[in-house]
């Protein structure tokens, strides 16, 4: 309401002010106020009117303020305001300055071309594509020699490309490169930027329809222009994804591995890590998946670039979707290890109680009764009596329920297990048990509690 407030006071007062001009204006001798007709207001820019020619008698004097003066500080005021409100949000604001401006001939053609450029940018910043495509096309049709045509061509590329219009989206793109050859040299480093943008939206192009091939071929091309460094670490990490979805998984190990060795503090790090472990998986290479799901959970917060949240996200994803794949296709030692490195992203019980039910699911099945059974009681304990301040919800309270029943799943085997183990040595004599041979000094694998701690 104060938007549509201050726009009305702008839009009224310069109006009261030019109604009150013209009114004494009549009051005065026709011949010393030539009035200027409505066409060339409409296209001067200088907004000055012709003098009359002095009569007989006539002493001249220093013109007031003119009605044209005050009708430029106005449309000017309207453009900003329609910028500041669409910067701030408020569309429907924004949309009515700008057509102040569209809906008044009086205003120069200057005006009009702003006005209609900031609707199109408002209308785009808001989401509706349909009526942003729209405005730049008339744009485009009404002033083909604006120096802001490439700029309106990108941006009616992308609202295109927004409304699943992805030919004349491309169209559009590679019209913004052929027309930034034919602008003036001072404009040069703006139009440069414009044309490597333009490729960038290509290749993103290509990416969204599918052609994999073809946005890889555009990425890895923008990675070796002289580009922004958070640009060309974005065309590395874009054009690795496309390898991916393409099915050159290989390639995508190799590129991953550069572009993390290139740009460790970018923030696409942390996802490339994570389509590296899933990559090398895919391909068999269990070990090296392992040591990169392990490196990105080691990761502090404090060192984890400008985006600690992201960070965050990704290492829980990484370990989580890794361990349950080490742990569903047998290889328990490298899971348990996942496991236990999530344990230590946080304290909230909604977060580490289903881990260390994972964890003690992992030593049942190594046999490792003990560790299996400290880890179910811990939940049960933190259940029963919690200490922090995050509250127990009724799903860690059915979790706490599953741990007591495991619990009591192990006493029994172990009961069972003995009773056996005095049957048989009653009514049969067993041979003696060979003495396992000891793990290797340096395997961790070999010894869960190792794994655990080198983490």
């Amino acid at each position: 309401m104060r938007a549509l407030a201050l726009l009305a006071g702008l839009v009224l007062a310069p109006l009261a002010l030019r109604a009150n001009e013209h009114a004494h204006a009549a009051e005065k001798p026709v011949a010393e106020h030539a009035a200027a007709p409505a066409e060339a207001a409409h296209e001067t820019t200088s907004h000055e009117t012709a003098a009359a020619e002095p009569t007989a008698g006539h002493v001249e004097t220093k013109p007031a303020v003119r009605a044209d003066d005050s009708l430029l500080k106005e449309g000017r005021g309207l453009l900003n305001l329609g910028t500041s409100l669409t910067d701030r949000g408020d569309f429907g604001a924004a949309e009515i300055a700008y057509w102040q401006i569209l809906n008044n001939r009086a205003y120069a053609k200057q005006e009009q071309s702003d006005a209609l450029f900031g609707l199109g940018r408002m209308y785009r910043k808001q989401g509706v594509f349909t009526k942003a495509s729209a405005v730049y096309e008339k744009f485009l049709k009404l002033y083909p020699d604006d120096a802001r045509v490439p700029d309106a061509l990108l941006e009616l590329g992308r609202s295109q490309r927004a409304m699943g219009a992805y030919k004349n989206a491309l169209n559009r793109f590679y019209n913004v490169i052929n027309s930034t050859l034919k602008l003036p040299p001072e404009s040069y480093e703006h139009y440069q930027l414009l044309a490597k943008t333009a490729q960038f939206e290509i290749a993103e192009t290509h990416f969204e329809t599918g052609n994999f091939a073809e946005a890889a071929k555009f990425f890895d091309r923008l990675r070796l222009l002289d580009l922004a460094p958070e640009d060309r670490a974005r065309a590395h990490f874009k054009s690795a994804c496309a390898l991916l979805k393409g099915g050159e998984a290989e390639k995508a190990a190799a590129i991953f591995t550069q572009f993390i060795d290139q740009w460790p503090q970018d923030t696409n790090v942390p996802e490339a890590r994570y389509l590296l472990a899933l990559t090398l998986r895919q391909l068999g290479r269990a070990e090296e998946a392992l040591t990169i799901t392990l490196t990105l959970l080691r990761t502090e917060h404090s060192t984890a670039g400008v985006d600690p949240k992201n960070w965050a996200y990704w290492q829980r994803r990484t370990g989580n979707q890794l361990a349950n794949d080490f742990f569903q296709n047998g290889d328990t030692l490298s899971a348990v290890a996942i496991y236990d490195g999530l344990t230590h992203l946080s304290e909230n019980p909604a977060w580490r109680l289903p881990i260390i039910y994972q964890m003690g699911l992992c030593y049942e099945r190594l046999r490792q009764t003990d560790r299996a059974n400290q880890a179910y009681r811990d939940i049960v304990e933190t259940v029963s009596h919690p200490t922090g301040k995050d509250p127990i919800s009724g799903e860690l309270t059915e979790l706490a329920r599953m741990a007591e029943w495991r619990i009591g799943q192990l006493d029994w085997n172990g009961r069972t297990d003995s009773q056996l183990d005095r049957f048989f040595s009653v009514n049969s004599p067993q041979p003696a048990r060979p003495t396992p041979p000891a793990a290797p000094a340096n395997d961790s694998h070999a010894d869960p509690a190792a794994a655990s701690r080198s983490l």
